[in-house]
């Protein structure tokens, strides 16, 4: 791929980030505003649901209550992730590490939003199909931020590596 190409790419990766994590919020106040608390409207019968929940904890509403941990922790990835981003940026690492980072940066920032002005994160996407934690696109961004970075690290790394070597 060639250098402007791949600038493209990036840049489109920070717009599409952007994107979700825009999308992430836009839903949040819509769920608040227009579905009442604990409701299930199905989307796809049998599959999945919004149902608005308030979660002051994380999946399964562990560590429920300890908003102080999750401002931590979400002030503590952002600290070490960013600096990652902007190195994967300047380097012209993997467009897939460069999108996982992307993804798991845009979720903590939405989840952290959440923290900051309720004092919990809103969660409205339930699986009907199976008992799983309700979740929001935060999460979700957050999920697929991690698993590209899982394949980036079990299968692309040492390609870049002996790539970066020749």
């Amino acid at each position: 791929m060639t250098l402007v190409k791949e600038k493209i790419m990036r840049i489109l990766i920070i717009l599409i980030g952007l994107a979700v994590m825009g999308a992430d919020q836009l839903l949040k106040n819509w769920i608040t505003n227009n579905v009442s608390y604990g409701s299930a409207d199905q989307l796809l019968p049998g599959v999945i649901s919004l149902t608005k929940i308030h979660n002051s904890g994380a999946a399964w509403s562990m560590l429920e209550g300890k908003t102080w941990f999750f401002y931590l922790v979400g002030a503590v990835a952002l600290v070490i992730l960013i600096p990652l981003l902007v190195q994967a940026y300047r380097k012209k690492m993997s467009l897939v590490y460069f999108s996982g980072l992307i993804l798991i940066i845009v979720g903590a920032i939405g989840n952290l939003i959440d923290r900051v002005i309720n004092g919990y994160v809103v969660d409205m996407f339930q699986l009907d199909f199976i008992n799983f934690p309700i979740f929001n696109v935060a999460d979700l961004s957050l999920t697929v931020g991690v698993i590209l970075l899982f394949i980036y690290v079990i299968f692309l790394d040492r390609e870049e590596e002996v790539t970066k070597s020749k």
